[in-house]
């Protein structure tokens, strides 16, 4: 049978991978495509006269512009299939023809003969110099064809088509997890062996895959490759300006199965399903605490550690996660890109407008297991929950007095300080706490905000609003260890638990008479003082 040089080629029946796309298969892909390789070759050179060209003349077969390869039938051992095969004499390795064994010596030998004409990277083989060339010129050969997507690799092309297909062929011997693409999985088995093998050479710092590391050194660069042609705001990942860009397009593309509820990230959404199955893969080693996702362990063991890495370049305060960095940088601009649709009130973060939202919506998704109270953001349900277990993890170093949240800490603490940072603009009373400034300015505005939903008497604290709750429901959550009578408010339980204690600690500056609550002081200045605020109105 007479076969046409002009027709088929030996590179119409091959695959040409690249390091990088071969580096992706497992090995036995690798076996497979080694196999149908060496039986296409097989088949094409005992074709009619191509065998007897192969013998006496040994011709170049036509391919690519870039590689006419000559085939030879190379001198050695004699092969199990009667051809003669050539070996690689540092590994032993046998190759039936000389275009199998020039790209293996290359990679023994680090031979890298193909250069870049535009970046000067050299390669080991034309195919991969191919490939390369493609980040230049921005060429897409390879098309799906359900969504029309294009790709520079054939490897990215078929991990692509299976999120379509839903193919996960590549699991986890441990946990049995499946994943698209060998390369994740890899990755994902790093997770069980704790391996790092990508170091940053400026802070030695490591990491699973290669692709933080590269995120990572842009930090040290300040590099933010990814533009937004909107309003030109740039990022370091390409993720983070897809995510960007959907802020401006309002497009949520992802679905919770459960609930139904949109998300404009993939991370976003993985986030929101572990609070439906309760999901904390991430656990610190240093004190066994679990997390739903890494970004919230990684800040974890900063405590630890005490690592701040994140400086603002105004003041050269430090945060140990970036978006604290981002948020504080906005008490110097001024910035509060994120606005709510219904009342237009705008938040320098996301997370507050969230929040925000919810007054609008009633929305509350955090649930006490134990009480079954419902909170609308997850550090009230913390601080909540801290209330049955009497947690209270933030310590004064100054008193040793502990608190059951850091804000709590960071507001004493200056009592010790005496700083008052928060000013009234009106009649420029300064306070030590955000939250009594708020509360001062109602005093001016006479706002009250907080409506009690069974009788509507309004408040200007929420903190009012909930002790006021209490009177109708005759809740009384707080208890005192030594004989169980209960109360209302926290203050209330304090102010008892000092009938035990004996402890004074407000006292009098004039004649140093104590006091067990701070009301009571107040009530006996007035003595000195002869003040008389309560004025019958008839």
């Amino acid at each position: 049978m007479a076969v046409s040089w002009g027709s088929v080629t030996y590179e119409d029946v091959t695959v040409i991978f690249t390091q990088e796309e071969w580096a992706l298969l497992n090995p036995s892909e690798k076996k497979l495509y080694r196999d149908v390789m060496c039986e296409n070759l097989r088949n094409f050179l005992s074709l009619e006269n191509v065998q007897e060209h192969s013998t006496k003349e040994q011709p170049k077969l036509h391919g690519s512009k870039q590689s006419n390869t000559a085939v030879k039938i190379s001198e050695g051992n004699v092969s199990q299939n009667g051809r003669k095969s050539q070996e690689c004499e540092v590994y032993n390795k046998l190759f039936t023809y000389s275009i199998h064994l020039q790209p293996h010596e290359r990679i023994r030998s680090g031979e890298k003969p193909y250069e870049c004409k535009r970046c000067i990277n050299t390669f080991s083989c034309s195919s991969s110099l191919q490939t390369h060339e493609r980040i230049h010129n921005g060429e897409k050969p390879y098309e799906c064809k359900l969504c029309s997507k294009t790709f520079s690799y054939f490897s990215s092309l078929r991990s692509h088509e299976r999120t379509h297909s839903g193919e996960k062929p590549y699991e986890c011997k441990l946990c049995s997890k499946t994943f698209g693409c060998s390369s994740s999985l890899r990755a994902h088995e790093r997770i069980h062996s704790g391996e790092k093998p990508y170091e940053c050479k400026l802070c030695s710092k490591t990491f699973s895959c290669s692709s933080n590391l590269r995120e990572h050194e842009r930090i040290h660069s300040g590099e933010k490759p990814y533009e937004c042609k909107l309003c030109l705001k740039t990022f370091r990942q390409s993720s983070s300006l897809r995510a960007h860009e959907r802020i401006h397009s309002g497009k949520k593309p992802y679905k919770c199965k459960l609930c139904s509820k949109t998300f404009s990230s993939s991370s976003n959404l993985w986030i929101h399903e572990r609070m439906h199955n309760g999901e904390k893969p991430y656990e610190c080693k240093l004190c066994s605490k679990t997390f739903s996702f890494s970004s919230s362990l990684q800040r974890h063991e900063r405590i630890h550690s005490g690592e701040k890495p994140y400086e603002c370049k105004l003041c050269s305060k430090t945060f140990s996660c970036s978006s604290s960095l981002q948020r504080h940088e906005r008490i110097h601009s001024g910035e509060k890109p994120y606005e709510c649709k219904q009342c237009s009130k705008t938040f320098s973060c996301s997370s507050n407008l969230q929040t925000h939202e919810r007054i609008h919506s009633g929305e509350k998704p955090y649930e006490c297991k134990l009480c079954k109270k419902t909170f609308s953001c997850f550090s009230n349900l913390r601080t909540h929950e801290r209330t049955h277990s009497r947690e209270k993890p933030y310590e004064c170093k100054q008193c040793s007095k502990t608190f059951s949240y850091s804000s709590s800490l960071r507001t004493h603490e200056r009592n010790h300080s005496g700083e008052k940072p928060y000013e009234c603009k009106l009649c420029s009373k300064t306070f030590s706490s955000s939250s009594n400034l708020w509360t001062h300015e109602r005093n001016h505005s006479r706002e009250k905000p907080y409506e009690c939903k069974l009788c509507s008497k309004t408040f200007s604290c929420s903190s009012s609003l909930r002790t006021h709750e209490r009177i109708h429901s005759g809740e009384k959550p707080y208890e005192c260890k030594l004989c169980s009578k209960t109360f209302r408010q926290y203050g209330h339980l304090r102010t008892h638990e000092r009938t035990h204690s004996r402890e004074k600690p407000y006292e009098c500056k004039l004649c140093r008479t104590t006091f067990s609550c701070s009301s009571h002081l107040q009530t006996y200045e007035r003595a000195h003082s002869a003040e008389k605020p309560y004025e019958c109105k008839q």
